[in-house]
């Protein structure tokens, strides 16, 4: 649990950038015991947390970080490029998408990854059906091709 705590208290050091208050590192302190408590018994309590968490960091999910990284500089990009030209080319739309994932975690990685790339994001996950509002019709037809949708299902191993 150490670790754990030490790991919150790490990133939240990084990500609030207070290093020199004394109420504020405390409070930073006691949040991240608070978080690395919860943590700890939802992961002795739920047996399904256990089995997820390991495949988080396995090669596959390791070779799909940097993917969906190099996804969000592009759909970034081509955002960008819509905001800067002054005929505003943007086409909103919603999209229905069916998932291939077999598991509910990785249907959730799957939803989430859209709306993590800009320009595209998930309004209703049900079972393996998915509601996507895409502000350009070329974001929508990159998820139409179903590239992420496979990179996702590797999470699993569905081929």
């Amino acid at each position: 649990m150490l670790r754990l705590w030490l790991f919150y208290f790490g990133l939240w050091l990084l990500l609030s950038g207070y290093f020199s208050d004394p109420l504020l590192l405390a409070f930073g302190a006691l949040s991240s015991a608070l978080v690395a408590f919860v943590a700890r018994r939802v992961r002795t309590s739920d047996p399904g947390a256990r089995a997820v968490s390991w495949r988080w960091w396995s090669p596959r999910a390791i070779a799909y970080w940097p993917w969906l990284l190099w996804q969000v500089v592009l759909a970034n990009l081509d955002v960008a490029k819509c905001i800067v030209d002054p005929k505003l080319p943007i086409h909103p739309m919603m999209i229905g998408l069916r998932s291939s994932q077999r598991g509910e975690w990785t249907r959730v990685v799957y939803a989430n990854s859209i709306t993590l790339t800009p320009g595209t994001v998930t309004t209703d996950l049900s079972g393996d059906a998915i509601e996507v509002h895409a502000l350009t019709r070329q974001a929508a037809d990159f998820l139409l091709e179903g590239g992420m949708d496979r990179h996702v299902s590797e999470l699993e191993g569905v081929d």
